[in-house]
């Protein structure tokens, strides 16, 4: 089941990509010290109390000055409610209320979503009369909080995940490879899914961003189960004013949330761009299977070379997604695009695999014997025994003397040697560090 999603809303300045900072903290559900992988601080997966969400900065709704929300503005905000299933609605109780802190509420009461009022920038939590005037805005008792300070915010997680709805099992059967179909707008999506499915299954239009939200398809090919979920395309900066690129990114997270394989659609013409290293990266992260979708191909002028400059440049762009294998598609002729589905199954295959534990420390210790592992002026790591915790994506737990002297880079040549040995396609792998006792070591 997807994560929950959670959305900060508010006008300008009431702290609300301060409060995104202060829950998210040291609680990012997935960590990774490692160059090449884009971070946006616009979305991060959150968890507490055991419950992990995704949490979103709507940090930069552009409210008039003179106190009404333009349309586009209005439109946003109504968009961030629509996908979020809990708003937290950030006020500045030091300013008092606003107007815009009106409109907004009275979104929000229509929308009728779960909604906290949190009153932020509180400066004497022992007195209340800086939250009386915000009980007008009908959206229950206000929150006091400093999200500066970090005061009060644990008893506002509290609350928020008594709202997040209830943890679900899946809807599908345990063997269907979920498949989401991600990228921005008029990379060919829609098309590439109906072409796959081999009819006009998800309706297709030339206006950029007409997919309205993410469509399941469930179907059958050679004795195996699939459900494609087609996500609406996430929008470029330069080309849609304001927050809407946002919005349209969260129903791909959501799908990224749902599936097992991902399929990154590139437009050839266009090819890489920051937008596209965003979800990539978040879809990296949660640890899922990758295939690189470069559609559009009739459209490039070719050599014998032009696969292989194009495959090296998508490489350099998304260098954190080296093991990812890349389809080179027209979705409009049909050109390889059957190599796509071949491509989703060898992934899901390898997003699953499991390596016998003998195999893995025999691994290990061939490792260690070509390239012993790094150490500090007086310790050297140990790695005295490994294991494999979990499938997708492939997790390995090695039992070290000090997990603080595992480099970056050794844990990179440890990855490349799991390559190299067995594969890995298309699947991040995860490693984690547990200590060894000293009686055990």
């Amino acid at each position: 089941m997807p994560k929950p999603v959670v959305a900060i809303v508010g006008r300008p300045n009431v702290g609300k990509s301060t409060l995104f900072n202060r829950i998210v903290g040291s609680r990012v559900a997935i960590v990774e010290d490692e160059p090449g992988v884009t971070r946006d601080r616009l979305y991060l997966d959150a968890e507490w109390a055991g419950r992990s969400f995704t949490l979103v900065d709507t940090g930069g709704l552009d409210f008039q000055e003179n106190g009404e929300i333009n349309r586009g503005v209005r439109r946003q905000i109504e968009l961030a409610i629509q996908e979020a299933n809990v708003i937290l609605f950030v006020v500045d109780a030091r300013a008092g209320l606003n107007p815009d802190d009106e409109e907004a509420a009275t979104l929000i009461r229509r929308s009728e979503k779960q909604a906290i009022l949190v009153a932020n920038k509180i400066e004497n939590f022992n007195s209340q009369t800086q939250l009386y005037e915000f009980y007008r805005l009908g959206l229950g008792e206000p929150v006091p909080v400093s999200a500066a300070e970090g005061l009060n915010t644990g008893d506002l997680l509290d609350r928020l995940v008594e709202l997040l709805p209830p943890e679900g099992e899946d809807e599908y059967p345990a063997d269907t490879i979920k498949i989401a179909v991600i990228g921005r707008p008029n990379v060919g999506k829609s098309s590439l899914v109906n072409t796959i499915l081999g009819e006009e299954r998800v309706i297709v239009s030339k206006i950029s961003g007409t997919t309205r939200d993410a469509i399941d398809t469930p179907f059958e090919r050679d004795g195996r189960l699939y459900v494609i979920i087609d996500t609406a395309g996430m929008r470029r900066k330069n080309k849609v004013g304001g927050l809407a690129e946002k919005y349209s990114a969260i129903r791909a997270l959501r799908a990224v949330d749902r599936s097992d394989v991902v399929l990154i659609v590139l437009d050839a013409v266009e090819g890489v761009t920051d937008q596209d290293k965003r979800i990539a990266g978040y879809a990296h992260e949660a640890g899922k299977a990758l295939v690189i979708v470069v559609n559009k191909w009739d459209l490039i002028k070719k050599d014998d070379r032009t696969m292989n400059r194009f495959t090296k440049k998508i490489r350099d762009e998304l260098s954190f997604m080296q093991y990812a294998p890349v389809v080179f598609t027209s979705a409009l002729t049909g050109q390889r695009v059957p190599r796509v589905l071949e491509q989703v199954d060898f992934v899901a295959g390898q997003h699953s695999m499991r390596l016998s534990t003998p195999n893995i420390n025999s691994l290990i210790k061939e490792a260690v014997m070509q390239n012993p592992p790094p150490g500090d002026k007086t310790r050297r790591l140990k790695i005295m025994y490994a294991t494999q915790g979990g499938v997708k994506p492939p997790k390995f737990i090695l039992f070290v003397n000090d997990p603080e002297l595992m480099h970056f880079s050794y844990r990179r040549y440890l990855e490349n040697q799991f390559r190299n040995a067995y594969g890995f396609e298309g699947t991040p792998i995860w490693f984690g560090l547990r200590r060894r006792s000293k009686e055990e070591q």
